[in-house]
């Protein structure tokens, strides 16, 4: 048993603005809620929408700013920055899990600006989509590098294989010459197949503007006709 001894107030940032909160001081021990930690600042659904915009891409700068006009309090970058270290560590937990068996691999890059030592520079994200035997898609797997060639895309194959990726029977992805090498040897005895929506831009890429669109819609026919022969 404890007397209450006053309280203290405490500003709290919600979605809906900054609530100031009464919190109870007692002559022994302290107050606690289920509602809050006892240090949080702002409530997790608040937190969650920060880290949300951050990763749709949102400058950290403009995150303050929206959150200013939304709950009418300011929130530095730092806060912004701090509020998403977090996300670092579900994302190298997702990235390192254990795989399994997917029968099919879909696998492509990405170049993205990604901010390193104070600058800005141009990244190959290389990203492995997986389909299980139960026709499931999920993402096995990502990473960055400077460029694309056979090292480094044979690297990324064999990551997958040690984390426990088994069970390949096919391949898809573009015709990069160093990726479709590093398949051939991280694959063996899998098929290859070319992405169809790689070759289709590579094709319509080659043609003049008035044949584009039915170009276009004879290779859609082409790619789902019904039978090789109708194809």
């Amino acid at each position: 048993t404890t007397q209450r001894n006053g309280y203290r107030t405490r500003e709290f940032t919600t979605r809906l603005g900054v609530l100031e909160l009464h919190i109870p001081k007692l002559r022994d021990g302290t107050f606690s809620t289920e509602l809050f930690k006892r240090y949080d600042r702002s409530e997790q659904a608040f937190q969650l929408a920060v880290m949300e915009m951050v990763v749709n891409g949102v400058s950290t700068r403009k995150v303050s700013a929206i959150v200013e006009q939304l709950c009418g309090r300011q929130v530095s970058k730092s806060t912004v920055s701090e509020l998403c270290k977090g996300l670092s560590e579900d994302v190298n937990q997702f990235k390192n899990r254990p795989l399994g068996e997917y029968c099919y691999v879909i696998t492509d890059a990405l170049y993205v600006n990604v901010r390193e030592d104070h600058k800005v520079v141009s990244k190959c994200l290389m990203i492995a989509l997986g389909i299980t035997p139960q026709g499931y898609r999920e993402v096995i797997g990502f990473e960055a590098n400077n460029g694309e060639n056979k090292e480094t895309w044979k690297s990324f194959f064999e990551g997958l294989k040690d984390r426990g990726l088994s069970g390949v029977k096919y391949v898809v992805s573009d015709d990069h010459g160093g990726l479709k090498k590093a398949v051939k040897e991280a694959f063996a005895g899998a098929m290859w197949q070319r992405c169809q929506a790689h070759f289709e831009r590579n094709i319509l890429s080659s043609v003049s503007d008035k044949h584009r669109i039915h170009l276009r819609q004879q290779l859609k026919d082409m790619f789902n006709a019904p039978s090789e022969e109708e194809a």
